[in-house]
Order: C-alpha cells, then structure tokens, then sequence
C-alpha cells in the first residue's frame, strides 16, 4: 500500500494544475474581451464594502463592550 500516496499526490497535481490553468485562461480571456467595469461602479462597490465591514467592527465592538459590562469585567491596563 506504498503506493497509494504516490498515485494520489500525482493525481492531485494534476487535477490542481488543470485547474489552475483554465482558471488563469478564463481571467486572461475576459480581459481580453475588453468588458471592463465602470470606474464608477467598482468604487461603489468597494465603499459598500467598506461599510458593511466598518459597520460589523462597530457592532462587534458593541456587543463586546456590552458583554465585559454586563459581566462586570475590569479590562483596565493598570
């Protein structure tokens, strides 16, 4: 049964590189197309981004505070 890892570290090589391959051939291939995104629309959509993520800090914040005061939790650095 030594052979096993041999056959299936070759197998996912070669099923990882094939689909490495396609996938770098299909990203080239669309930049290619020349279909390229408004400017405009890529910023929105990174300040959408942006905003949720800013907005689930502020939450997490939030409800950690909460709980370390509900506790009674002292996080003094003193």
């Amino acid at each position: 049964m030594e052979w096993f890892p041999v056959v299936a570290v070759i197998f996912k090589i070669l099923v990882l590189g094939t689909g490495m391959f396609f996938a770098i051939k299909w990203h080239y291939d669309q930049g290619k197309k020349g279909k390229v995104q408004e400017r405009r629309a890529v910023l929105r959509g990174a300040v959408k981004v942006a905003a949720i993520f800013l907005l689930a800090l502020l939450g997490l914040g939030f409800i950690t505070w909460l709980l370390v005061s509900r506790l009674s939790l002292d996080l003094g650095l003193s």
